[in-house]
């Protein structure tokens, strides 16, 4: 996912708002829904597109063109009808990725029965990491380390098949240092550096924040 894609949050409580607030920050098109006109309110003094709506109505969707949003992000998880039925409509929109706020497993089973694509559990993933993820092109995931570090999950790219970390030299030529291998349930983390990387593969590194976007 990239800023280039479309945003809805659904939801406006702490979780829902700083990822929409991540998201917009970064400069990325981003709607903020929420049927409480108070959390609108507060959260329209950060998030410049915010409605007062309920996502649970067909009408809504359609209202607000849901179908035309890339992703969505239901933030919703105090209600589990409320979620399924925004989960549904929202595939039934036609919405290519749905992601939805869980405080349980087995909430989390049946909104992905419904057709949510991903599941997020708040004690897991804050709310700005998960705007960080989405904004990251070929970043599997992110962990802020501090302010000027960062432990970034990412794939192979594809001019790195078939290369070992030798020959790509990466600490040199995007200031990152590989801590360990991912391949398929295997982590590395004895890595030889001679070993030819595959596509399959995924790198666990530390970067420097700000030479992040080099690997972009």
């Amino acid at each position: 996912m990239s800023i280039n894609k479309t945003y809805a949050v659904f939801g406006l409580g702490r979780y829902g708002r700083a990822v929409a607030e991540e998201l917009v920050k970064n400069g990325a098109d981003v709607i903020a829904i929420d049927n409480n006109e108070m959390l609108v309110n507060e959260a329209a003094q950060t998030i410049p597109v915010c409605k007062c709506a309920d996502v649970t109505e067909p009408e809504v969707i359609d209202k607000l063109d849901i179908a035309d949003v890339d992703v969505v992000i239901i933030a919703m998880a105090n209600s589990l009808e409320a979620t399924v039925m925004a989960i549904t409509l929202c595939k039934e929109a036609g919405v290519p990725t749905v992601i939805a706020k869980c405080v349980e497993e087995m909430h989390g089973k049946i909104f992905e029965r419904v057709g949510a694509d991903r599941v997020v559990f708040p004690e897991k993933e804050a709310g700005t990491r998960l705007g960080k993820n989405l904004l990251s092109s070929g970043f599997v995931d992110i962990v802020e380390l501090s302010k000027d570090a960062s432990m970034v999950e990412l794939q192979v790219k594809n001019e790195w098949i078939g290369k070992n970390l030798v020959q790509l030299n990466l600490r040199k030529k995007y200031s990152i240092n590989v801590v360990a291998v991912i391949k398929g349930e295997e982590v590395i983390t004895n890595i030889d550096p001679e070993m030819p990387l595959t596509e399959n593969m995924k790198l666990i590194v530390i970067a420097d924040v700000a030479k992040l976007e080099k690997l972009k």
